[in-house]
């Protein structure tokens, strides 16, 4: 038999596989035992595929594969994330249109998923840029328009000025930059379009308990979303140049502090700051918020340093009649909360940063009865402890001050119960050209109108001059603004921003189900047959925003009958980086970069899938080891080689219960997603195999069935050569008889008094004399044996225990 080479044979299977649809989604009714296995479509970059798409796809793969095999109907999509910066700044570089850049990409893109051999439904394909995909984008913003959920206003933005868009905040990094770019990012307020995902707070927070999704990415969904129960507290306003009767309200959670705030801070963009200023203070107030003005929110936060001014006003506090100082500084923020906060610099470290900058007192409300306890000089105390300075409620465990303070200043009328969430709105406006249309016109009077669903889609013009100037590049376009006067009259016009591309991500998962449906967004039937998702693996990148604004929209689609469930993504897992060769994140700076092209020339595609996943556990980072993959080309190898020996004629009980052993193994690591467990196994099953002198062809078989979600090449080569019926890959799943999973033989460990002096090997269920009289027969333990042992404790199949 000739040596393994895969380049023989994938070129075969890869054709026969497309020409005989063997992976072509089944058709099915509501209630089918079915498996949708969801890849997250990646950005089509002109680089192609890298190992960690790789890594995502064929961690999707293995499951669909498996479960086809056990006979539940599968689909398994995939679509292209097309729209967006990335490509038209591309463009811009090159003076390549983004469409030609796309399509040629996704072009690479089809072929090397094909020779990956990722079981992909091409009849299931969608894209961004596809104007049968954005259409019903367009559909939806309509639908959430019609509903009162999408709304323009006027609002601060983060802006990049030298890419010219707005950034979202998760697209500014920590330092203040561009993610895209590296320019320091700007505020600056523009009118925009926002999606009323707050509406849907509380439920994005407790459906969460629907799903099976990592606790970590759960937490951060929460976090993110940050509902906290708590209540306003009313502090009077006391302006030494005014009269004027005006409340300050501040939230909070802890009222346990409330005796010890030392001073009130307010944004600077707080609305009724003209109140609170006076006049002395007002050039100091205004030169301060001049020259913050240019901060994104994160930097405001962030900063180290804090900044502040005081206003001239003081608030009065409702617990104790106290007055304190009123400050403008960054810190607080205008969207969140009330946009006012009280300062307790006792215990809370951010206020006591700012009380240290401006000379403000300390004040403290709870500490422990820990005998000579002092609180410390240089930072805030955020422990726990009893109530002090808070007059009746001096002694009481903070948890239950917290509540009885609550109670009092609510009765009194002076606070009032609220929760509170970090969510915003989501804003999708962005000034840029390759995007999906917002589907939005404007009469002569400048009011906005929903465009006529039967004038969608929207197109988005070819001929367009892209380069960013901060005007958004539709508002360049005659042909764009031309077309809506023709439409619907003189002096009307289109919206000219295009949205954001988590809006076009925010529901491609449904449209894989119909992708070739002109005729309306999705079937109803065919949606709710396949969804939620059974397995949905994203990068750890995506587990926030796109994760919440895909159930938003889910839940939308809920609320307007055309689904019946309200989660999309049942199960979700997230891969780990794989990282270089030198532990460090792949880079061309670095030059540690492995492309997949390479390694499937240089080993064929099943070593590049079954080493990604024999590389660790799925979700940790993992440096790339060419030698470790270079194992798995020698296994793949051995098992090539193992052929040789099988013969239908040869029984061998040992044979049959290490088939049966590794059938039961690795159906559930599947399930499980541990691939690597599952690979490690499958190599100690060949190993064993090398050493038999003679393989039977039922138990090879079985052992090919096992292997081919992982390595289909070979798989079906060899299952080919044995004379089985095409494919293997829809073959059945091969079953396992329990009995013969059982060992036949164990290894006991042999204690005299406790310490162990050697094993004997046993039948598997051998009672305590036996396993007795077996140690008896080797010398060296018998001789610590000379007399009648007194005691003898047998645990079964482990361990024996004999006291002299």
């Amino acid at each position: 038999m000739k040596k393994f080479n895969p380049k023989d044979f994938e070129d075969k299977w890869r054709k026969k596989w497309a020409d005989d649809e063997v992976y072509k989604t089944p058709k099915i009714k509501k209630g089918d035992d079915k498996f949708y296995s969801l890849y997250s479509y990646p950005y089509p970059s002109g680089a192609g595929l890298h190992v960690g798409h790789v890594e995502g796809m064929v961690a999707n793969d293995i499951p669909a594969r498996y479960n086809r095999m056990k006979g539940k109907k599968v689909m398994m999509p995939m679509g292209w994330d097309s729209f967006g910066l990335p490509a038209e700044n591309y463009a811009i570089k090159t003076g390549v249109h983004p469409k030609e850049n796309t399509d040629e990409a996704i072009k690479a893109f089809v072929e090397q998923i094909n020779n990956i051999g990722i079981s992909v439904d091409w009849d299931t394909e969608v894209g961004a840029h596809y104007e049968n995909y954005y259409k019903w984008t367009q559909w939806i913003f309509i639908q959430l328009f019609n509903a009162g959920l999408a709304y323009k206003k006027k609002a601060p933005v983060n802006w990049c000025p030298k890419d010219q868009t707005v950034l979202a905040n998760e697209q500014v990094e920590s330092d203040g930059t561009c993610e895209r770019c590296g320019t320091k990012v700007e505020q600056k307020d523009l009118s925009q379009w926002f999606f009323k995902i707050t509406d849907f707070a509380d439920r994005l927070v407790d459906d969460l308990d629907k799903v099976d999704w990592p606790d970590s990415t759960k937490a951060q969904q929460r976090d993110w979303i940050g509902r906290s129960i708590g209540a306003e507290i009313l502090w009077k306003l006391n302006n030494p140049e005014s009269k004027e009767d005006f409340t300050i309200n501040t939230f909070t959670t802890r009222f346990d502090t409330i005796p010890g705030p030392t001073f009130l801070v307010v944004a600077p963009e707080y609305k009724c700051l003209d109140k609170i200023v006076t006049a002395e203070n007002k050039d100091a107030v205004s030169k301060y918020i001049d020259s913050i003005k240019n901060k994104t929110d994160l930097d405001r936060q962030s900063a180290k340093e804090k900044t502040g001014v005081f206003t001239g006003s003081y608030a009065v506090n409702p617990f104790n009649n106290e007055e304190v100082p009123i400050y403008v500084a960054d810190y607080v923020l205008a969207n969140y909360g009330t946009g006012a906060v009280m300062g307790m610099p006792g215990h809370d470290q951010r206020d006591f940063d700012f009380a240290k900058k401006f000379d403000l007192p300390v004040k403290y409300t709870l500490q422990p009865k820990d005998e000579g306890f002092e609180f410390p000089k240089d930072k805030a105390f955020e422990g726990e402890g009893y109530q002090i300075n808070s007059d009746e409620f001096d002694g009481l465990w903070w948890e239950e001050a917290k509540e009885k303070i609550m109670e009092k200043l609510i009765a009194d009328k002076k606070a009032i119960k609220k929760v509170n969430y970090k969510l915003r709105d989501w804003l999708l406006s962005r000034q840029r050209y390759w995007g999906c249309p917002i589907p939005v016109i404007y009469d002569p009077e400048g009011n906005a109108h929903a465009v006529p669903e039967e004038d969608l889609p929207v197109l988005l013009p070819y001929n367009v001059d892209f380069s960013p100037t901060g005007e958004s590049p539709l508002a360049k376009s005659e042909e764009f603004q031309k077309s809506a006067e023709e439409k619907y009259g003189k002096g009307w016009s289109r919206e000219v921003d295009t949205m954001d591309t988590f809006v076009d991500s925010s529901w491609y998962f449904f449209r894989h189900v119909d992708a070739k449906n002109d005729e309306k967004i999705f079937d109803s039937e065919k949606v709710n047959a396949w969804l939620p998702t059974d397995l949905y693996m994203i990068g750890a990148e995506h587990i926030v925003l796109h994760l919440m604004y895909s159930r938003f929209f889910t839940k939308f689609f809920f609320d307007q009958g055309l689904i019946d469930f309200d989660e999309p993504f049942y199960k979700m897992r997230h891969m780990g980086l794989i990282l270089g060769p030198d532990g460090r994140k792949m880079s061309k700076r670095w030059g540690n970069v492995i492309n997949p092209n390479d390694e499937i020339e240089k080993y064929g595609a099943d070593t590049l899938r079954m080493y990604e996943m024999f590389m660790g556990p799925l979700e940790d980072a993992k440096p790339w080891n060419d030698k470790a993959e270079k194992g798995v080309l020698r296994f793949l190898s051995k098992v090539w080689d193992n052929f040789e020996k099988v013969k239908e004629s040869v029984r061998s009980e040992d044979q049959e219960r290490e088939i049966n052993k590794l059938i039961k193994y690795v159906g559930p690591a599947i399930d499980s997603l541990s691939f690597n467990t599952a690979v490690a196994k499958m190599m100690e099953f060949n190993n064993f195999l090398s050493k038999e002198k003679e393989i039977n062809k039922s138990v090879f078989e079985r052992f090919m069935l096992v292997l081919a979600p992982f390595a289909l090449y070979i798989t079906e080569e060899l299952w080919a050569q044995m004379g089985n019926e095409f494919s293997i890959h829809n073959a059945k799943w091969p079953e396992f008889d329990e009995a013969l999973t059982k060992e036949s033989s164990v290894t006991i460990a042999i204690q005299i008094n406790g310490k162990v002096r050697g094993t004997v090997d046993v039948d598997a269920g051998s009672n305590e004399d036996a396993v007795y009289n077996a140690a008896m027969g080797v010398e060296n333990i018998a001789k610590y044996i000379e007399t009648e042992p007194k005691k003898k404790i047998y645990i079964q199949d482990r361990i024996l225990n004999v006291i002299v």
